[in-house]
């Protein structure tokens, strides 16, 4: 942290002048969290192209698009931490000030901040208590609960998928090789490289299937029955032997 910068700050120009710095920051994690589950793309972003109210974040390592109708604020939070070590992040607020998701500077605070002097201090805001993303429920994965199976039978049928994650302000998305699920502490973590999902045990009741032109979807449902935006995608193969729970497809 510079001395021109607080530990928490509302920058003062618009989402779209500031995303354009991402890729001065180095590897960062675009973070996002719904229904139980954390989508993370993670690594340098190749580019970011506004185009409207749509912002682009693209390159070998990012394939997400932020909607800058719903993301209006960006905070510049550097009270995170790693050990000893400073992760900041800037959040990306709605209107009201929540909390939509956050990319995070991999890298550390000096690159984060030399990325940032350009547009100079923001508005000193008041730490806040950090939410903790651990916890909760039984630490053992069963080998019933329809994620874990679900993950675990298109592991064996060894056909890429794509695994999309929408929420206010965001959509991303990766696909590739599925890599062997790890169950743990009540999440089944499916992890490679410049990607992660958590998805905590019980978030998955019922899948939603349809077909989209080649490929089949699966839209994940809560115990509500309503989506969270977990979606998967890939030939039919991909998905022989999985259950749907108790949706219709």
């Amino acid at each position: 942290m510079t001395n021109t910068t607080h530990p928490r700050e509302l920058l003062k120009q618009p989402p779209a002048e500031i995303l354009a710095s991402l890729p001065a920051m180095g590897r960062v994690m675009l973070s996002a969290r719904s229904g139980g589950a954390t989508h993370e793309r993670m690594g340098a972003v190749g580019a970011v192209t506004i185009d409207g109210n749509k912002a682009r974040l693209a390159g070998e390592f990012h394939d997400s698009t932020l909607d800058l109708s719903v993301v209006i604020r960006l905070v510049a939070d550097r009270t995170s931490k790693m050990r000893d070590r400073v992760l900041p992040r800037l959040e990306c607020q709605d209107a009201a000030g929540d909390v939509l998701f956050s990319l995070i500077g991999l890298d550390g605070v000096e690159l984060f901040d030399k990325a940032l002097a350009p547009f100079g201090p923001g508005e000193a805001l008041e730490p806040v208590e950090r939410e903790s993303s651990a916890g909760g429920g039984s630490p053992d994965v069963p080998e019933d609960d329809l994620g874990a199976a679900t993950f675990a039978a298109i592991l064996r049928n060894a056909v890429p998928v794509s695994i999309d994650f929408t929420k206010p302000g965001l959509a991303q998305h990766w696909r590739g090789a599925l890599p062997e699920p790890k169950p743990a502490m009540g999440f089944v973590n499916i992890m490679q490289g410049a990607f992660h999902l958590h998805l905590r045990v019980g978030a998955v009741t019922s899948w939603l299937r349809h077909v989209v032109g080649s490929e089949v979807e699966l839209v994940a449902h809560d115990a509500d029955g309503q989506p969270f935006g977990l979606v998967l995608r890939g030939p039919a193969a991909a998905f022989d032997g999985v259950s749907l729970g108790n949706a219709r497809g």
